[in-house]
């Protein structure tokens, strides 16, 4: 298992574009992966789980992925928190 701190960069902060195309990012793999903030953990591959969040630019976050792809999951999700594509 991987876990990394990471600032939501995007600009619009995750609202429901960028939530939308997160969940995507996430899907392409198959580990299990979630993000954390405070006390609440969601499965990053549930849209609503996601939306729960409401995070804002700036924001930290946890992200945790475990599985036989879970190095490429992390950098992608980190790639795309920092850069929103």
């Amino acid at each position: 298992m991987i876990q990394k701190k990471m600032k939501i960069q995007i600009p619009t902060g995750l609202e429901a574009r960028p939530v939308a195309v997160f969940v995507q990012v996430a899907s392409q793999f198959e580990s299990s992966i979630y993000v954390e903030v405070g006390t609440k953990r969601v499965n990053a591959k549930s849209i609503m789980g996601m939306m729960t969040l409401g995070l804002d630019v700036g924001e930290e976050v946890n992200v945790s992925a475990e599985g036989d792809d879970e190095a490429d999951a992390i950098a992608e999700i980190e790639k795309y928190l920092a850069a929103g594509q």
